[in-house]
């Protein structure tokens, strides 16, 4: 075998010598630079008190500190996760000197001041997380040089200003969470350019103008959410072709205008239709059961009419609220739509008060869901009796039903479960005694509730109720007082609270 020459070992030698300070150099400027930048990072934080920044010091090598991810093959810092850490202090602008950084997580603490400029220089960026946190200032514009930018969260913090159009330059932005600030102004035309954008939630600022026409073109738009602002204007209609929509939530605004009667067959893919809170009118799409998949149908407060549909395709629903319109006449008919609720079998919740829906007390609501627990009918023209059946509905813990036309008595099973509730606060005094007082509370509500002022309690005779009844049930009554007397007449708001007590409130 022949040995190298001498010449070959003389040349390896020059080589390494010559390369050492190259060598030297890149490590000063990339991973050096990286922790200078890092260390800079760490000395604008003013408090730390979970330690999540002790192991950052020279013992270590900057890929082994706590939070941060080194890519392989230059060891340099490619993620900075320090969510949830309980850091306080500011965002030091060196960290636009994390050149190869992809992942920046700050959410969940306690950061303050602005968003530095810099930011922008992180041309590898992917996601920028500064969910939670108590950021002040504008939302820097050169963020748009972040090219490669799938994701943006800086919701609920107190940033102010108008969303910078230059966010719309943004083509491989996947979420836009910018909810829970000061924003003002408009939302930027420009986000008809987010081809690649699946959520833009900009909910809870102080938004104006209309919902910008181009929307309706994002075609891989899943979840729109800019609840909360003062938007105004009509629905685009190219919004109700969006198939891919899961969320739609555009709840306390001023927006108006009627649904498309085929809402439910063109947003085939809904979760959430919030719409609460608005000036929409009109009736309530018929096909809106067939957007089989939703959970929550929030309508009310608005001007919707007519009758309401039925819901005989929505196993997942949990939350329907109609509540605050003019639905139904006032006549039998207006509560047939209950009888398809009984076939969604997750359905929790169910507010329909402040209408104008008239019929028999329907005892289908005896057979809803076993995880049903709010009722809310008040202030309509429900008429007849509550039935002696819903005791089947074993996790109902509220239900509101003043101002109707109900006639009978008070189910025993609903005072008894009442009872049940309040027993910590009456344990001692006696089931049958506090059962008795517990209906007399009610009644006293009831009765200072009257829609005919003439007919509602004397204030005075309902204060006088309800101290003779605390002393009852304190054991202190006084020889000579009569027991807890039912009312005669009634109508019934029961609002039980966990394991709180039942409370009653007279209005003038």
């Amino acid at each position: 075998m022949e040995l190298p020459s001498m010449s070959s070992y003389m040349f390896w030698l020059l080589f390494l010598q010559i390369m050492q300070p190259i060598s030297s150099s890149f490590s000063l400027s990339g991973g050096g630079t990286d922790r200078l930048s890092l260390l800079a990072f760490k000395a604008q934080i003013t408090d730390d008190p979970l330690g999540s920044l002790s192991s950052w010091n020279e013992s270590l090598h900057l890929c082994e500190w706590s939070g941060v991810t080194c890519g392989r093959r230059h060891q340099r810092a490619v993620e900075l996760d320090l969510h949830s850490c309980k850091l306080a202090g500011s965002l030091s602008p060196h960290i636009g000197n994390l050149s190869f950084l992809r992942i920046l997580d700050l959410s969940n603490n306690s950061f303050s001041q602005n968003i530095p400029q810099e930011l922008g220089r992180l041309f590898r960026l992917l996601q920028l997380k500064l969910f939670n946190n108590t950021f002040t200032g504008e939302i820097p514009a050169n963020i748009s040089y972040c090219s490669n930018l799938q994701l943006i969260d800086l919701r609920v913090n107190d940033l102010i200003g108008k969303i910078p159009a230059e966010v719309g330059s943004l083509l491989n932005l996947q979420a836009c969470l910018l909810a829970f600030n000061h924003l003002v102004g408009e939302i930027p035309l420009s986000f008809e350019n987010l081809s690649s954008v699946e959520s833009i939630t900009v909910g809870d600022n102080h938004l104006q103008g209309s919902l910008p026409y181009g929307i309706g073109r994002l075609k891989r738009l899943k979840k729109l959410s800019v609840a909360l602002n003062n938007l105004s204007g009509t629905i685009p209609p190219s919004m109700y072709n969006l198939s891919s929509l899961t969320v739609f939530s555009v709840g306390i605004n001023q927006f108006h205008g009627s649904l498309p009667s085929d809402l439910g067959q063109k947003l085939p893919s809904l979760e959430m239709l919030v719409f609460y809170a608005n000036k929409f009118n009109g009736p309530i799409p018929v096909t809106i059961f067939n957007a089989s998949t939703l959970s929550v149908i929030d309508l009310g407060k608005n001007s919707f009419t007519g009758k309401v549909p039925p819901f005989p395709n929505l196993p997942n629903l949990q939350y329907l609220g109609i509540d605050s319109n003019d639905l139904g006449n006032g006549e039998e008919g207006d509560l047939i739509f209950l009888h398809s609720l009984a076939n969604c079998t997750n359905l929790e919740d169910l507010d329909m008060n402040d209408n104008n829906l008239g019929g028999m007390f329907p005892e289908i609501i005896s057979n809803f869901s076993s995880k049903f627990t709010t009722l809310s009918m008040g202030r309509n023209q429900v008429r007849g009796s509550i039935p002696v059946d819903i005791e089947n509905l074993i996790s109902l813990d509220s239900l509101t039903l003043e101002t109707n036309q109900l006639t009978g008595v008070i189910p025993t099973s609903i005072v008894e479960e009442t009872s049940s509730t309040a027993s910590d606060r009456m344990r001692g005094i006696g089931n049958d005694k506090a059962l008795e007082c517990l209906v007399s509370i009610i009644e006293v509500g009831v009765s200072c509730s009257e829609e005919v002022p003439r007919e509602r309690t004397n204030i005075s005779h309902a204060v006088a109720e309800l101290l003779r009844i605390r002393d009852i049930l304190l054991g202190t009554r006084r020889h000579g007082q009569r027991p807890c007397l039912r009312l005669s007449k009634w109508k019934m708001k029961v609002v039980k609270e966990g394991r709180g007590s039942v409370g009653a409130s007279c209005r003038k």
